[in-house]
């Protein structure tokens, strides 16, 4: 493989990244450091030097965390408003939270500014996605996905007020209630929906379940969507939960495998991505193959957030963060890095800050975990390659 081309865009990322990890390193909760990537310029990489605290990680990135909010219950999404706050979903309790931007002595403020009153928690559906309109500061709308006694449904909703459904009939289940949304590069809505323990939904594109789907504001099927009339902008997953867009506004998805695989794909355009009759990298002309995948034990990943180049995902199981650098091309450029692994324990929501650093929940709260006194946690982290700082 030639030299990785200079791409000043990241470079630069890197580098305001790694001048944050100096100023907040002695402060870190918790760090991952690896040795750097030898710099493809001949230069030596200009990165912090590692505090005691810090612990060994992938070659080339190192991340620092510190901890913003603490003693949530299962903080399943994140979406961040104008003001720099976010609003953050609790899956369990039905809570939207909104954290900072005012801050006290133990971290960001944290209040509860809506419960949703029908969401019917049990197994690994509740209160998950929220989306905040491209257009909040004029409408104050938001959108979020959850699971009711019927079914999984979309409703848009001003704080305080009452939710109007504008997508339902989602199927539901104890398991695999996808739960993802968020808004696009081109203005319509994506969510991410789960197969619901039906296997044959999956490859159904007249069923809702295991699909990304894409709407506008009104739920209404997408100008543009491969299927006349319906939703549909995908087909074949098993549960997404988490998906992003890059700085060329390629869409990528993070896929649940069942015993053997999970995935990230990149996401088009009526893309089959093989589930039930594939797992993992097939082969089959039929199917999209995964860009990246990872045994179950190392990954099992919900959140996913794009940061210029990279693709950031947050894994339950594996109890990590993945990293995975693109070419300009959307292609994987070498090998994925872990960081931050055994940390915080399951990790989950990952989103991309205002400010360039990466918010990321803790889920030891959700049946599956270990709670730390503190847990469920929200986490600031900012990191950077090997040739961060490099100019």
């Amino acid at each position: 493989m030639s030299a990785r081309p200079p791409y000043p865009r990241i470079h630069r990322l890197r580098a305001a990244l790694a001048a944050s990890c100096a100023a907040l390193l002695l402060a870190a909760s918790g760090c991952s450091f690896g040795e750097p990537e030898p710099d493809p310029a001949g230069e030596p990489p200009n990165l912090p030097t590692p505090s005691s605290s810090a612990t060994a990680g992938g070659a080339g990135q190192q991340a620092v965390a510190t901890v913003l909010a603490k003693g949530l219950r299962v903080p399943w999404a994140i979406a961040f408003l104008p003001d720099g706050g976010a609003l953050v979903t609790e899956r369990d309790t039905g809570r939207i939270l909104q954290v900072g931007p005012e801050s006290g002595p133990d971290g960001l403020r944290v209040r509860v500014v809506q419960t949703i009153t029908d969401v019917a928690a049990a197994g690994e559906g509740g209160l998950l996605g929220i989306a905040v309109s491209p257009g909040y500061d004029r409408d104050r709308t938001l959108f979020v996905y959850y699971t009711t006694e019927q079914d999984n449904r979309i409703v848009k909703l001003q704080l305080g007020g009452q939710p109007t459904p504008i997508l339902t009939g989602i199927p539901k289940a104890g398991v695999h209630n996808g739960g993802g949304l968020g808004f696009g590069p081109d203005g319509q809505l994506y969510a991410s929906t789960g197969d619901a323990g039906e296997r044959p939904r999956a490859q159904d594109v007249k069923n809702l379940g295991g699909k990304i789907l894409r709407i506008t504001a009104d739920g209404r099927p997408a100008a543009g969507n491969p299927y006349p009339g319906s939703p549909v902008w995908s087909s074949g997953h098993r549960n997404v939960q988490g998906f992003a867009w890059d700085a060329a506004k390629r869409m990528y998805a993070v896929e649940f495998g069942q015993n053997t695989w999970d995935e990230i794909n990149q996401i088009t355009k009526g893309g089959n991505y093989g589930w039930p009759q594939v797992e993992g990298r097939a082969g089959d002309k039929r199917y999209t193959d995964p860009i990246v995948q990872w045994q179950t034990s190392d990954a099992s990943c919900s959140g996913l957030a794009a940061v210029d180049r990279l693709l950031v995902t947050g894994c339950l199981r594996g109890k990590r963060l993945w990293v995975v650098e693109l070419t300009e091309t959307g292609t994987v450029l070498g090998q994925p890095t872990e960081l931050l692994t055994n940390r915080y324990g399951r990790l989950r929501a990952v989103a991309a800050a205002p400010d360039g650093s990466l918010w990321v929940s803790t889920s030891n709260h959700d049946g599956r975990g270990e709670p730390a006194a503190d847990d469920d946690r929200l986490l600031r982290v900012v990191f950077a390659g090997g040739d961060g700082g490099r100019s």
